[in-house]
């Protein structure tokens, strides 16, 4: 199949699975490869200071937490639409650092780009966690290893924050497209017991609007210090 049109599928789901194809992006100097954003430089340093103001400024939020919060929402737009397009469609499209281009947007999740992307068969869950983890591994060890590097956050949130991402993804390709809700359960099940994310949380009986399994994880995001921010509905700290 066409990856072209199948990242066009998956961005019906929300801003966090678009990827624009159209080559006329490619006149708009404002576009980065990904991997710049990806390591230790004003990139990301900006990106977490946007965040930080977002969330309340300087004198209300923690670097740490806004560190926190930028990686989640990174982390967010590299997962979904690899994931979506691997359950709806059975392709992972080869979408590495430097393929994958982004902007930054004030209203919404990172805008993203791919000139001309290419895909990878994948017949089953097992082949489709097997190139999304190749994606994944070539992108999120090294945001975490630079957003470490910026400020003092643990691993284990940032990890974990990961780990929510794909849970998160997980229900919403779910509840998007329910009758792939079964291969949905079945890659993100996959990815969360694969590598870093082994051990970051627990699958336990399904709470609506999952289906299959509902995930709560062993750490903290740590938005319940941002001014007005709570618990989010896996975390540990919240109620069982």
């Amino acid at each position: 199949m066409d990856t072209r049109a199948v990242l066009g599928d998956v961005a019906a789901l929300g801003p966090f699975f678009t990827v624009r194809t159209g080559v006329a992006e490619s006149v708009d100097p404002t576009w980065r490869p990904l991997a710049d954003l990806e390591a230790d430089g004003p990139p990301l340093r900006s990106r977490i200071a946007y965040v930080r103001r977002a969330l309340g400024g300087d004198d209300a939020v923690e670097p740490r937490v806004a560190a926190s919060i930028a990686l989640q929402g990174i982390a967010a737009v590299v997962v979904s639409p690899a994931f979506a397009a691997a359950v709806l469609h059975g392709v992972v499209p080869a979408l590495s650092p430097d393929v994958l281009h982004w902007r930054d947007s004030t209203t919404g999740p990172l805008a993203l780009w791919a000139p001309a992307p290419t895909g990878t068969p994948v017949p089953d869950a097992p082949a489709a966690v097997e190139a999304l983890g190749r994606l994944y591994d070539a992108h999120l060890p090294a945001l975490v290893d630079a957003v470490r590097s910026v400020t003092a956050v643990s691993p284990k949130v940032l990890w974990g924050n990961v780990a929510s991402v794909v849970a998160g993804t997980t229900r919403m390709v779910t509840t998007g497209r329910p009758e792939a809700a079964r291969r949905a359960a079945a890659v993100g099940a996959l990815l969360l017991d694969r590598g870093e994310l082994a051990g970051s949380g627990e699958r336990g009986a399904a709470r609506a609007p999952d289906v299959h399994w509902t995930f709560r994880r062993r750490s903290c995001c740590l938005f319940y210090r941002v001014p007005g921010g709570g618990y989010c509905g896996d975390c540990v700290l919240g109620p069982a």
